[in-house]
């Protein structure tokens, strides 16, 4: 069952070209994300990320700056706090 999922996510990036994905407000992309854990702890934790990136790469989104140290922080749709090293670097120009 892992490797259904695993091909699924290769004929996204086969048949979706780079340009024309949606843009990811992670650092690492959600593809990438669901299929590094797939590959590396299972079927299930890929499905679990798969539903956690699913809920949260979506408007709803707020970056801050955090008034202590002036770092960059975003919380999630579901009340989640990134740090500055996992928002896509694209967002710091956009706030």
């Amino acid at each position: 069952m892992k490797i259904i999922l695993l091909s699924i996510i290769r004929m996204y990036w086969a048949v979706f070209p780079k340009d024309k994905r949606r843009k990811c407000i992670f650092k690492l992309s959600c593809s990438k994300h669901v299929y590094q854990v797939t590959r590396e702890e299972g079927l299930l934790e890929g499905f679990n990320a798969l539903k956690y990136r699913y809920k949260n790469c979506r408007n709803g989104y707020h970056i801050f700056e955090n008034h202590i140290d002036g770092s960059k922080m975003m919380i999630l749709p579901d009340g989640q706090l990134l740090q500055e090293n996992e928002i896509a670097v694209r967002f710091f120009s956009c706030s």
